[in-house]
């Protein structure tokens, strides 16, 4: 018997199943990235981050906020973020994961209600997991699930808050929620209404400023917007009203004992935030290949196209034989979605033209029937 047995069966029984997971290189057509606006590998951004370094900002930030890691390039970032998208107040994060973790452990108490999306992401399960609040999934966006979800939790005699957590375009199925209706909800409710803008910063909106831009600065309105999928850079911002920021400052512990992210990061998102204000025309660009694409692939309303193919083997085996054709596409398989909606998730980014998606939708149809 070997120390490690356990963990070679558990990843047998992953093979078995055609779940396994491997890290592939970069290579072919970029179907795969979530760099929607072709800002990571950006001449500005370049320029940008050699400019913050000529002045003196640093690669790393040492330590914790809130010992020496509280950089003057974090602060500047949460002002501006602030101010862009329309909150009072901002908190950088060094990934998306991590603040939606330290959200859903930290902001809601434990007598409190979290009704959540059904395909709500990974990072927000995490943090239900690390919580004390009660947790409950609606139908997907399905307003009047999560109504019902409410009422009945407030029959049963609870009286803590309730907050309400979706996404405001889902990464898998490209498809983006009843906003309006959700957040008239939490307004009856007396709820919080917490909006993960992973997907949809940058790509929509007024200057990009996301679907849920209109909600932004309400008093019970808290957004999520990643800096390492539209903007190009990485980590990600907390938007609220300044009080839940001071919260999470004092309480969430995915905060207060990690590392500070990269000032350097932080001076390349500010520089992202100028250039998807400044440059509409990249937004443009997406849109119009949006359209074209849903002349030959399946149309979600966004820039990310799941072709269902249901069987877990079949999906990674199409997927490989698209990567071996010159297409990074991907294939999605359970538990990142339900059983039985194994897919290939094409996402559509400035870095790839018209001619290539009509080259993959072509090479996708020689594999379907």
């Amino acid at each position: 018997m070997s120390i490690l047995d356990a963990h070679r069966e558990a990843l047998d029984l992953i093979a078995r199943r055609s779940r396994t997971r491997r890290l592939i290189p970069r290579a072919g057509a970029d179907f795969a990235s979530n760099d929607y606006l072709g800002l990571a590998q950006a001449p500005e951004l370049r320029a940008a981050m050699a400019a913050a370094l000529d002045r003196g900002v640093a690669i790393g930030a040492g330590g914790s906020r809130l010992l020496r890691g509280n950089d003057p390039e974090h602060a500047a970032l949460e002002i501006e973020a602030a101010a862009f998208f329309g909150s009072e107040a901002a908190l950088y994060f060094s990934t998306g994961f991590a603040a939606n973790s330290a959200i859903f452990s930290t902001l809601p108490a434990g007598r409190d209600l979290i009704v959540h999306d059904e395909l709500i992401h990974a990072s927000v399960h995490e943090g239900l997991k690390l919580g004390r609040a009660t947790a409950v999934a609606a139908r997907h966006n399905d307003p009047q699930a999560f109504a019902d979800a409410i009422r009945r939790w407030r029959d049963a005699g609870h009286r803590g808050r309730v907050w309400i957590a979706v996404e405001s375009l889902y990464s898998m199925d490209g498809d983006i929620a009843p906003l309006d209706d959700l957040a008239a909800l939490a307004d009856r409710e007396q709820a919080f209404l917490v909006i993960d803008e992973a997907h949809a910063t940058g790509v929509f909106g007024p200057d990009g400023r996301g679907l849920a831009h209109a909600l932004d600065g309400r008093e019970n309105v808290v957004t999520l917007r990643t800096c390492g999928k539209a903007l190009g850079g990485e980590g990600a911002l907390v938007c609220a009203p300044r009080p839940l920021i001071d919260f999470l400052v004092n309480k969430a512990r995915g905060f207060i004992f990690s590392t500070a992210p990269s000032p350097l990061a932080a001076a390349a998102v500010r520089a992202s935030l100028g250039l998807i204000r400044t440059q509409p025309e990249r937004r443009e660009k997406l849109a119009r290949l949006i359209a074209h694409a849903g002349h030959s692939l399946p149309a979600s309303g966004s820039q990310i196209l799941p072709v269902i193919i249901g069987e877990d083997a079949r999906t990674m085996d199409i997927a490989a034989r698209l990567q071996a054709r010159g297409f990074d596409v991907r294939g999605i398989r359970p538990p990142t979605v339900p059983a039985g909606t194994a897919r290939l998730r094409i996402s559509l980014t400035l870095n790839i033209d018209a001619a290539a998606v009509d080259a993959v939708a072509a090479a996708i149809r020689d594999y379907l029937p």
